[in-house]
């Protein structure tokens, strides 16, 4: 019997070319790149390659590139970071109902901390509500929230759309 894996958002298998490059940091620069002994100097010297190899693929600064453990790490600090720097041009978010449990759960947290937050409809398609986005948009909006592309429906959103809506609604951080 064949296994077909679809979960591939979540974890996925890592790349033949990935594993080759891992598997001499795993047995060899295992040091913590944050050590001032020389295996974490070697262990950081590979961490401020993978940043380069980064930045330049993606055409960014070096020092706009930062690792998180994973995605929920990285939503949270996104999505709480951004709105606590950001709390003295407003503390209203948007996000849709069918994000992933780690911005609902972010969002959750800063309504606990005061943070007020609409949560958007999506249709049977599973596609945002431009309409309801568009008339949640106050003076009080810092951040809207929207995933790309939902892993649990496979539903892809106009993110393009999204944002056009945004800027012609005159809203900007």
């Amino acid at each position: 019997m064949q296994r077909i894996y679809f979960d591939n958002a979540s974890t996925t298998r890592v790349s033949s070319e990935v594993l080759s490059e891992m598997l001499p940091v795993f047995a060899d620069n295992f040091g913590n790149a944050s050590s001032f002994h020389s295996i974490g100097r070697d262990s950081m010297s590979l961490v401020d390659l993978a940043r380069d190899r980064v930045s330049r693929l993606i055409s960014a600064e070096r020092g706009e590139i930062y690792f998180t453990s994973g995605g929920t790490e990285a939503n949270n600090w996104a999505i709480i970071g951004l709105a606590l720097a950001n709390q003295d041009k407003g503390n209203h978010i948007i996000t849709s109902k069918i994000e992933h449990p780690s911005v609902l759960s972010a969002c959750k947290k800063l309504e606990g901390m005061g943070f007020r937050v609409s949560y958007l409809d999506v249709n049977g398609a599973g596609l945002v509500d431009l309409g309801q986005l568009i008339h949640e948009i106050d003076d009080e909006t810092s951040l809207i929230s929207i995933m790309a592309a939902n892993n649990e429906v496979g539903t892809i959103q106009n993110i393009k759309t999204i944002s056009h809506r945004c800027r012609s609604s005159a809203w900007s951080i």
